[in-house]
């Protein structure tokens, strides 16, 4: 793609900012930015892997995966605010998620071990992950506003606060993997996704674009059961105050 063709892509941009004051919606500014930004950050991200795969050393590897892991992290917690420690568990969550994952793919030869393969597929690990436990974390907000009583209920009768929080941790982990399995029963009927897409358009065979996305599709389902489970584990005594009652700040 030429940089004119690029530029004429701003096209998208103007229809909307156009509906946005067309509606009176008042998101021109936030329009505006997100464009300037996604365009630095990805041209920025750019020149980078054009280095990295070019340098191919494992330590800048590492420091890149390190750098989404963090970003990863940061996004995620901000769903779990006031919920002291809960970023901690989100890090190591997603942190074990992606060397589990990353590592049977290079044990089973899947992938080469080249930053070429292990960087992009690290990055849709990791922020599938990160998605995951936003929607975790919004879940357990949601249930600590509808079902407090039912857990203090428990409590009083003498559950622990792993059998209180059964229901809870249930559904939200649930919650936060629908998103993952809709995406597999629908995808290549509803819609084409992005790694498929990107190799077609760059002249790969339909095929091998297909034997990617599949690994992809089956890497994400196993990412989002890894991440939802170990952040339920790790994160529900945080719910809970030293005496093991139900803390009134989590449910804010």
């Amino acid at each position: 793609m030429s940089l004119m063709a690029l530029s004429l892509t701003l096209v998208f941009v103007a229809v909307a900012v156009g509906i946005s004051m067309w509606q009176r919606l008042g998101m021109e500014r936030d329009i505006f930015i997100g464009t300037v930004r996604s365009a630095v950050q990805l041209l920025t991200v750019g020149f980078v892997l054009h280095y990295i795969f070019q340098s191919d050393k494992p330590f800048i590897v590492l420091l890149i995966l390190s750098v989404m892991i963090t970003v990863a992290t940061l996004n995620a917690a901000k769903r779990g605010k006031g919920i002291r420690g809960i970023g901690l568990r989100i890090g190591i969550a997603i942190t074990i998620t992606e060397f589990v994952t990353i590592g049977l793919l290079l044990a089973l030869r899947v992938i080469p071990f080249t930053s070429q393969y292990i960087i992009p597929i690290s990055g849709m690990t990791i922020g599938n992950a990160m998605v995951v436990s936003s929607l975790f974390l919004n879940g357990m907000s949601r249930e600590a506003e509808s079902s407090a009583a039912e857990v203090e209920t428990l409590l009083a009768l003498g559950a622990t606060p792993r059998q209180a929080m059964h229901g809870w941790l249930r559904r939200s982990v649930r919650a936060s993997m629908i998103p993952t399995i809709d995406g597999m029963k629908t995808v290549g009927l509803v819609q084409l996704p992005g790694m498929m897409t990107g190799m077609i358009i760059a002249g790969a065979s339909p095929l091998d674009a297909v034997r990617y996305q599949i690994l992809i599709m089956f890497a994400f389902a196993s990412s989002a059961a890894l991440t939802s489970i170990m952040l339920s584990l790790m994160s529900y005594r945080l719910w809970f105050g030293e005496k093991g009652m139900l803390r009134r700040s989590a449910q804010k």
